[in-house]
């Protein structure tokens, strides 16, 4: 009986180790780094824990890899505003008043959105200080003037992750890639979305990814900046477009 046991975990470890050593083959040989990252996107993507993340306590709905860049991006730019359409419940504002704090204390960060979603309360005093929210369609001229006219000349980023419809995306693009300064970018996010490479099959009008190359093509002086994508899983693929000129 002793004897038949042990023979019977033989046999189940040499199927598994040739299945380890099988799959280790067929990965190394047949599954390029780009389809290890693409796979990895989308079952990050479909992961409920991604959309449960906070800042201080603030629900983000931030994909971490891109917030280390876009810190990187802050810290290089050391912009006088942040203007981000998209607020949400603030989180995101939150983590690009820390930042910004640390670049550039006189520096401050515009938030957008359509209604008030961030809980009242929940956004820290000190930071409350350093954001300006604003409530209103972010492609209203009223809106996009009054940001203008406080941004105008100064050392500008933008990041766009509101409506993600591809006619709202590139109108965003046309009222705010003005303010962007030279060096610095417009983020547009959310671009994997509608195939590139995850779908929201309830959403499939969407579009951030058609905007940004439609936008490209009259508009040279931005260009998009492969090297932000070094972490190779990024929610805004070809989306960190960087005005050169």
């Amino acid at each position: 009986m002793r004897g038949m046991l042990i023979w019977k975990l033989l046999l189940v470890g040499s199927v598994a180790g040739i299945a380890f050593l099988g799959g280790m083959h067929v990965g190394s040989s047949n599954v390029s780094p780009e389809e290890i990252a693409r796979r990895f996107h989308i079952m990050t993507y479909g992961n409920p824990a991604m959309w449960d993340l906070r800042w201080l306590g603030i629900p983000t709905e931030q994909n971490p890899n891109d917030v280390w860049i876009i810190q990187e991006i802050i810290s290089e730019v050391r912009p006088d505003f942040i203007v981000e359409t998209g607020t949400s419940h603030g989180g995101s504002a939150a983590v690009w008043a820390m930042l910004l704090e640390q670049v550039n204390p006189a520096g401050r960060v515009i938030t957008v959105d359509i209604e008030d979603s961030v809980v009242p309360g929940s956004f820290p005093p000190l930071l409350r200080q350093r954001v300006d929210f604003v409530i209103g369609n972010s492609v209203s001229p009223g809106v996009v003037s009054a940001i203008m006219e406080k941004v105008g000349g100064k050392r500008a980023l933008v990041l766009l992750d509101s409506d993600h419809h591809r006619p709202h995306v590139l109108k965003e693009l046309e009222s705010y890639s003005p303010m962007v300064s030279v060096g610095s970018y417009a983020i547009v996010q959310d671009t994997n979305i509608n195939g590139h490479p995850v779908t929201k099959v309830s959403y499939p009008e969407y579009g951030p990814m058609e905007a940004v190359e439609e936008f490209l093509a009259t508009h040279a002086e931005f260009q998009p900046d492969a090297s932000r994508e070094k972490l190779m899983f990024t929610m805004h693929p070809k989306g960190y477009l960087k005005k050169v000129y």
